[in-house]
């Protein structure tokens, strides 16, 4: 029950189903005619002014992603061990499983083993049957890891965990089992906060290695920053409001994984 909770009551707090809810409290106002009606109205025109605004943007994100920034050369690690959520599976009309836009996550895990940063790959991740019966994410994982070099006897498959807390107590039986301590732990930098202090928890000598920077540094350019960019990064966008709602889940999942006692 937390979990389909954990998934469906925020929706109704981040700035597109914010907006949503008070476009209805609008509807009802103006159905009774009531002088209260423009409130709501402005209310949800300021919401999305304000979540898809580049500065707004830039900020929230930038604030979780630099907080785990990697070293030019990241140390050895006994696993490395990639969370789910990069993956579309092998749905028609797809020919095969697809990335998404975190797929990063297993280009990099496959990259630093073929870099001999650890011997093993933990792919972790199950599946919410919200879409029927399919595979465990980590089934996918391990079938794209294959694709891209990483031999099948260097796989291991967490495919229980549905959330990053449970990602963190499998894996910790896994490491258990096989007397292993020290992880890689790849993940979206936006994901890398709340993933880190969760396996830190767990007791894990945990190693942060994000990937999927959002946010990046800014490049030294001296020259003056135009009108129309100050313009743009004013006016609301589509993919800040997006990665604006990411951020927040993140902001969210920090403060109720603590509320609980996983932090």
């Amino acid at each position: 029950m937390f979990l389909y909770l954990s998934k469906l009551l925020p929706i109704f707090i981040y700035p597109i189903g914010l907006t949503c809810v008070l476009l209805v409290v609008a509807f009802v106002l103006g159905w009774r005619q009531s002088r209260w009606t423009p409130l709501p109205l402005a209310l949800a025109f300021l919401l999305l002014m304000i979540s898809g605004n580049g500065w707004v943007n830039s900020r929230l994100v930038s604030h979780l992603e630099w907080q785990h920034i990697p070293p030019a050369e990241l140390p050895q690690a006994d696993a490395i061990v990639v969370l789910g959520g990069a993956l579309k599976p092998k749905l028609p009309p797809r020919p095969m499983i697809n990335l998404s836009d975190k797929g990063d996550r297993v280009i990099y895990a496959a990259q630093l083993y073929r870099d001999g940063k650890a011997p093993l790959i933990i792919a972790s991740g199950g599946r919410i049957d919200w879409l029927g019966q399919l595979p465990p994410e980590s089934e996918d994982t391990a079938q794209f890891l294959q694709m891209l070099g990483v031999p099948p006897e260097a796989i291991i498959q967490e495919s229980r965990s549905l959330n990053t807390h449970q990602n963190a107590i499998f894996t910790r039986e896994i490491l258990i089992e096989r007397g292993l301590k020290r992880i890689l732990l790849v993940t979206s930098a936006l994901h890398m906060p709340r993933s880190y202090l969760i396996f830190q928890r767990q007791g894990i000598e945990t190693i942060p290695a994000p990937t999927d920077f959002l946010a990046t540094f800014p490049t030294g350019d001296s020259s003056p920053v135009s009108f129309g960019t100050h313009l743009l990064s004013f006016l609301p966008d589509t993919g800040r409001v997006a990665t604006t709602t990411e951020a927040l889940k993140e902001y969210i999942g920090l403060l109720v994984y603590r509320l609980r006692g996983w932090l």
